[in-house]
């Protein structure tokens, strides 16, 4: 099995301000609108957002690809408002148990933990998002996870552009 792992970085540049790029990440009511790649929803966004919280996601699939739902769960390790989320991700249950990509039908080079940086980088009314994904092994899940949160923040975008002033 390839041991060797990777960080995969995306940045974009929002044009929005810092303040509602920070809120589209943080907002239960707002990551629901743009969580999960193009075509997939988000019924489920639970947090309790202060460092040490945990946190419950939902994404489904669309009916033409099965429509089942994808939990994730993790842990906020760091939280600098404005500037920098830290955060483990972790397949899950419906309860926010832990479980193992296997048990999901996900491939062996599908990580087990993620660790997340998401630094905002406020560049006067617009907003540089840079998210740095860690533990990825070289392949094909890395490469989707890359497409999949483009996507997904295709999704933020168009989501926050109605709130920018």
């Amino acid at each position: 099995m390839n041991s060797i792992k990777k960080s995969l970085v995306i940045t974009r540049v929002f044009d929005a301000p810092v303040e509602l790029v920070w809120k589209a990440w943080t907002d239960p009511q707002l990551v629901v609108q743009w969580w999960g790649p193009a075509h997939y929803t988000s019924p489920l966004c639970q947090t309790d957002f202060r460092e040490g919280g945990r946190y419950l996601f939902c994404m489904r699939a669309p009916e033409e690809q099965g429509g089942q739902d994808f939990y994730s769960t993790g842990v906020y390790r760091t939280i600098v408002p404005l500037q920098r989320l830290e955060f483990t991700q972790y397949l899950a249950d419906k309860d926010g148990n832990i479980i193992s990509p296997a048990d999901v039908g996900m491939p062996p080079d599908f990580p087990h933990e993620v660790e997340f940086v998401i630094e905002f980088n406020a560049q006067g009314d617009r907003t540089e998002l840079k998210i740095t994904e860690h533990n990825w092994t070289p392949g094909q899940m890395a490469e989707y996870a890359v497409a999949g949160m483009n996507q997904s923040l295709d999704k933020l975008a168009a989501a926050i552009a109605p709130l920018v002033r």
